[in-house]
């Protein structure tokens, strides 16, 4: 947008703290190369076209906006003398895109300074190459470094998930290696107590009863209830006088198999009917060993059922082949972190999930969401345990304004006012030095506000501290999801 062009004057332009130790030549030369202009209320540059021109306001009020998600967010506003925008990045040239990083509109007639953006440029490398020769490297040093702490970053991450992930993964495996030993053992004393059992003087019926006995006792291990730690010794007492009043051997070891496995005293009472009282020894320990095979085997499968959910969170987690951008459940990509994140939070970490479950499927990139998550999570963890170590960890998700909010609340000291206008900010870390590199919220921003176009915003006193994710329900007109498997 063009303003009304003034009359340029060097003496009033050098009165701005910008040109004020220029020589009366060189303000000559800015008015000859540059103009004033008048704008009238409304908008002069909008965020993203290209960078044309160099502003500095001489006098009226202007406000800087970026866009959020589908919202123009004022960032900044002030009558200021001097303050300038626009194409501040002109010097670096091609090396980088030259596009305006905000929005840019004034309140009332307001007057700026115009120069366009390669005369800038020029005039910068001309009278000031050093400083030109300074901000470049800033520029691209900061660029590098931000890199290369980045890219470290995700390797620590990275590295941190695979000790979870394979701490993880050895309790259930250790467990399945575990129970198939036993297994191994108890199978081969069900072969002997078969061929002892199958010598001895008992009929066909006896031993039709024994193996209909035995189905019949297998189902119910599948449907043990479960009892409380007093149930569960009540009930060991009272099969164990029963296995003894009935002069069965070893009935301290049997009682609590049969408890785990939802046997009582009624059960063993049609046992005891089904067989002749000279078997009854027998059938109780053949009944043994098929509760503890069946205990076992049920062991195995919970075990191989963990690992099974591991692998399958660490792909959700990881979206191996799937579309970068897709129709995704936030629910899904929130519970395969939390997972892969179990060894961080621990037992003293209560986590508590509060999610809306009817919130719908959104448009999303689920890789770079999963890595917001984390990088939350892991500063909730670091939060609670400087306070200690215990404390609670909820993610909760509900509909905020037509937008999907993804919160994650923490119980530890908060973040003090002072410090959060900053937390956002590239390589600004408030923990100690070593563990953190002050990216992770600096990429979560990115990933949430310019590539998902939502708000990450944070709310905390000491004691709650909440971060909180807003998503769009609907992609961005010049974006098309696809649907997830």
């Amino acid at each position: 947008m063009s303003g009304q062009v003034l009359p340029c004057s060097p003496q009033e332009i050098g009165t701005l703290f910008l040109f004020e130790k220029l020589t009366p030549e060189q303000l000559g030369r800015l008015c000859c190369d540059g103009q004033v202009e008048q704008f009238e209320a409304g908008p002069v540059y909008t965020e993203g076209d290209p960078a044309t021109c160099f502003y500095v306001m001489i006098e009226g009020t202007v406000v800087l906006s970026r866009r959020v998600g589908g919202d123009d967010v004022e960032v900044s506003r002030t009558s200021q003398r001097g303050v300038y925008t626009g194409a501040m990045q002109a010097y670096i040239g091609d090396r980088v895109q030259q596009v305006y990083l905000n929005s840019m509109r004034v309140t009332e007639p307001t007057r700026f300074f115009v120069l366009p953006a390669e005369t800038f440029a020029a005039i910068m490398s001309e009278w000031f190459p050093m400083a030109v020769h300074l901000l470049e490297g800033l520029f691209f040093g900061s660029k590098s470094t931000q890199l290369a702490i980045s890219q470290r970053e995700r390797l620590l991450a990275l590295g941190s998930l695979s000790a979870g992930l394979t701490h993880e993964l050895n309790n259930p495996a250790a467990a399945a290696v575990r129970a198939t030993s036993t297994l191994r053992e108890r199978v081969a004393k069900m072969r002997h107590k078969l061929r002892v059992i199958s010598s001895g003087p008992y009929s066909r019926e006896d031993l039709a009863n024994l193996i209909d006995i035995q189905e019949r006792t297998a189902e119910r291990v599948a449907k043990a209830p479960s009892l409380s730690p007093l149930e569960a010794s009540d009930r060991e007492d009272a099969l164990t006088d029963w296995l003894d009043d009935h002069g069965i051997m070893q009935a301290w070891q049997i009682a609590p198999t049969f408890v785990q496995a939802g046997l009582d005293i009624d059960w063993l009472d049609q046992v005891a009917a089904a067989v002749d009282e000279d078997v009854l020894q027998a059938a109780v320990g053949w009944l043994s060993y098929t509760v503890e095979t069946e205990l076992l085997m049920t062991e195995i499968e919970d075990s191989t059922t963990r690992i099974s959910n591991l692998v399958g969170a660490a792909k959700q987690y990881s979206q191996l082949d799937r579309a970068p951008y897709q129709v995704a459940d936030v629910h899904e990509l929130l519970d395969s972190t939390l997972l892969m994140l179990g060894g961080k939070t621990g037992d003293r970490i209560k986590v508590v999930k509060d999610y809306d479950r009817t919130l719908p499927r959104i448009p999303a990139y689920p890789a770079e969401l999963n890595q917001v998550w984390t990088n939350l999570i892991d500063n909730a963890v670091s939060a609670i345990n400087s306070t200690g170590g215990e404390g609670t960890l909820t993610v909760r998700t509900a509909l905020v304004r037509d937008q999907l909010m993804v919160e994650f609340r923490d119980t530890g000291p908060g973040v003090p006012q002072e410090i959060r206008s900053r937390i956002f900010d590239p390589f600004f870390t408030t923990k100690p030095v070593g563990e953190g590199t002050g990216l992770g919220l600096d990429i979560s921003w990115r990933i949430v506000v310019n590539k998902h176009h939502g708000t990450l915003q944070v709310e905390s006193v000491p004691g709650d501290t909440r971060f909180q994710v807003l998503l769009p329900l609907t992609a961005a007109d010049n974006e098309t999801p696809e649907e997830s498997a």
